[in-house]
């Protein structure tokens, strides 16, 4: 269990330097592209597997306890130990990383995005996973701190090289949000390392801010939280994902919402909620204002970008929604309570998948129509997906009513039960506040649901111009003349009244490797809505004893 959840972590690093070497004169082949290509698919392909065998050997009537520990000092001066472990709140996400990554690595061996070599794509790709996947391993504040702000570069260069439209401007704007809230995190992170005495996460955990003055943790909050506010996005400093999103390449998009928006959360649940209780308390309700102004936030916008001749991106829209969806993660976490934390970790993994499907699902009708404006979508042209290619509208639509939670999917258990936790916050905080940021947040769903099905129905059953009206006497020559009435010879009987939609012509359906692709996100989404017990079961009694303070 240490090696394999060691491998984890470590593989994707050095298959990225494997990656940038000269290939083998027996692994070249005919095409040094596809070679690399390969190369990719079998590392995240091995990460994987090592990732499900991690899972299946996992403890799970212990599910609290960290398993797979590694323990090793690293520096020192400073007592920076390369300490790896896992418990049922981080093993979910890091098995969540490991597919999607690997699903990204497939998707791209088929469909690789415009831009330089494929040899840095493969490269950056892995880069990214390791620094994922060592955020969610990881049990050192340095190591985590590192880790944190090792997806950046990566994701910088995929959105600026492979991206498309204001790429430049878009990475440059990521990189900035997120470097300058890191190092603001950095200051928090170290003054609970020094007033402390350690960066151990296990042991701070433990001490429940016992250690901590009251000041410090509310200075160490304040100082942690913006760094992680700004990478899950929280409102108002979401601004550089919608812009980052419509630009990145359908890779980069998938792995940006589905894996590093995590991150964010992740760290609050992890490091802020049990080493800084008191601090979290005090900025508790602050924290779930700014979520539900987000859900409506992020609703309103994508309501505004669906609405008829409004020029909508669909890329920008499902980015909008995203920071609808984690500001249900973020009510949940601010209320402090086990069925608010449990329903965040559920719509964090929930929000990976669908979104995850979403944005697979958007950068195949944008290859397939070369553009994702929702106007030349839902046009005359462009209407009726269903017609035109039915599996992949059907699946569109799947897609569509998950993310507006519908009951059964994975969707609807996630924003429930944040809902639940706001009913009846944590001791200490205030009722009232709680259960009106729980009405904003239930009437977020209603604009979830109003959106997503105006998408469905323009894209997917399209949009026919209105006939227009005739005046009688525009109507007379037909009605009473007959075929006198006409010069020139007849139109085939039924040719003025043929739908638009028989004379354009089909697009491709989905193809096998997209089906190879997106089936297991679909099939992940309704087993995770059927039968939620498969994470809650994982993640209850380890978020007990984190709120407890390690005390089962």
């Amino acid at each position: 269990m240490q090696f394999l959840l060691a491998f984890v972590v470590v593989a994707p690093l050095l298959g990225a330097v494997a990656a940038l070497l000269p290939a083998p004169p027996g692994l070249k082949g005919k095409n040094p592209d596809q070679a690399v290509l390969r190369h990719g698919v079998t590392i995240t392909g091995a990460v994987l597997i090592a990732a499900i065998v991690l899972a299946v050997g996992f403890d799970h009537d212990h599910p609290a306890t960290m398993q797979a520990t590694t323990d090793i000092s690293w520096i020192p001066a400073l007592d920076v130990r390369i300490h790896l472990g896992i418990d049922g709140i981080s093993l979910p996400l890091l098995v969540l990383t490991a597919l999607l990554t690997f699903l990204c690595a497939l998707y791209s061996y088929f469909k690789l995005p415009a831009g330089p070599s494929p040899k840095a794509f493969v490269a950056l790709v892995l880069v990214l996973e390791s620094g994922t996947l060592a955020t969610f391993a990881v049990l050192d504040l340095l190591l985590f701190f590192l880790a944190f702000e090792m997806v950046l570069i990566p994701m910088y260069f995929l959105i600026a090289r492979w991206g498309s439209g204001q790429r430049q401007a878009a990475a440059w704007k990521f990189i900035l949000y997120t470097l300058l809230g890191s190092v603001v995190m950095l200051l928090g992170i170290l003054l609970i390392g020094l007033k402390s005495g350690t960066f151990d996460m296990v042991a701070l955990a433990t001490d429940n801010g016992r250690g901590l003055t009251t000041s410090v943790q509310v200075i160490a909050v304040l100082a942690i939280a913006l760094g992680l506010a700004v990478k899950t996005p929280m409102w108002p400093l979401h601004s550089w994902l919608p812009d980052a999103h419509t630009a990145a390449p359908t890779v980069g998009s998938v792995l940006l919402a589905g894996v590093l928006l995590k991150m964010g959360t992740y760290g609050f649940v992890r490091i802020l909620l049990p080493i800084a209780p008191d601090g979290m308390r005090t900025f508790a309700p602050y924290l779930a204002a700014f979520a539900v102004v987000g859900i409506v936030y992020g609703s309103l916008a994508c309501l505004a970008l669906a609405r008829t001749g409004a020029k909508g991106d669909l890329k920008r829209l499902i980015a909008y929604s995203s920071v609808g969806h984690m500001g249900f993660v973020l009510l949940g976490i601010a209320t402090m309570t086990p069925t608010g934390v449990n329903g965040a970790l559920f719509a964090n993994i929930a929000h990976g998948l669908i979104t995850g499907l979403l944005f697979f699902l958007v950068g195949a009708i944008k290859d397939r129509y070369g553009t994702a404006d929702l106007d030349t979508l839902a046009g005359a042209t462009g209407a009726a997906l269903y017609g035109r290619a039915p599996r992949l509208g059907a699946l569109l639509a799947f897609a569509a009513v998950a993310s507006l939670g519908l009951p059964g999917l994975a969707g609807f258990w996630g924003e429930m039960l944040t809902l639940f936790g706001a009913y009846s916050p944590a001791e200490g905080l205030s009722r009232p506040a709680f259960r009106t940021f729980m009405a904003i947040g239930a009437f977020g769903t209603l604009l979830t649901a109003a959106y997503m099905l105006i998408v469905v129905r323009r894209v997917c059953m399209g949009e026919h111009p209105p006939h227009p009206r005739l005046s009688p006497d525009d109507r007379a020559p037909h009605a009473a003349d007959g075929p006198q009435a006409t010069d020139g010879p007849r139109p085939a009987e039924g040719a003025g009244i043929r739908p638009a939609a028989s004379t354009t012509p089909q697009l491709a359906d989905i193809q096998t490797y997209e089906a190879a692709t997106w089936t297991p996100l679909a099939a992940l989404t309704v087993l995770a809505g059927l039968w939620p017990a498969v994470l809650l079961g994982l993640t209850d009694p380890a978020v007990q004893q984190l709120l407890a303070g390690g005390k089962s």
